[in-house]
């Protein structure tokens, strides 16, 4: 069975490059277009790995983690990873509190270095335990 991994981002184009670099990489994508829709999708479980942006309209991305906080759907979903380009680092700290593992500056990341951090929390997502998942 293929890795399932969610990209929740309100940037058209940026999803869509995103959804095709990891999709030619083998692993089956899903998208959503703002917070609200992510929370929906989210909610059905059975993610690998979420990629969440942190500006969105109607709930953006400490939204998100505040409300994953408190469901549990039947399959658990994998690591949350942030992607942003907010350099305001006490919200991504909160972020980080509310259970995101890592972030990723949009403006920094490369298509090699997307997949390369795919493969890293992929790999790795065996030592996270129940708890740290959402």
């Amino acid at each position: 069975m293929n890795k399932r991994i969610l990209i929740i981002d309100d940037d058209v184009y940026l999803r869509e490059l995103y959804e095709e670099i990891i999709k030619s990489a083998g692993y089956e994508v899903d998208t959503a277009m703002d917070g609200e829709e992510g929370i929906t999708k989210i909610k059905q479980g059975g993610y690998d790995l979420i990629f969440l942006d942190m500006m969105m309209p109607k709930v953006d991305g400490l939204g998100v983690l505040t409300k994953l906080s408190q469901i549990q759907p039947p399959p658990k979903n994998g690591p949350v990873i942030l992607l942003t380009n907010l350099g305001h680092e006490p919200v991504l700290q909160e972020a980080l509190q509310k259970g995101a593992v890592a972030s990723l500056i949009k403006a920094d990341i490369t298509p090699d270095q997307l997949l390369s951090e795919v493969k890293k929390y992929l790999d790795a997502s065996s030592k996270y335990t129940n708890t740290d998942m959402v």
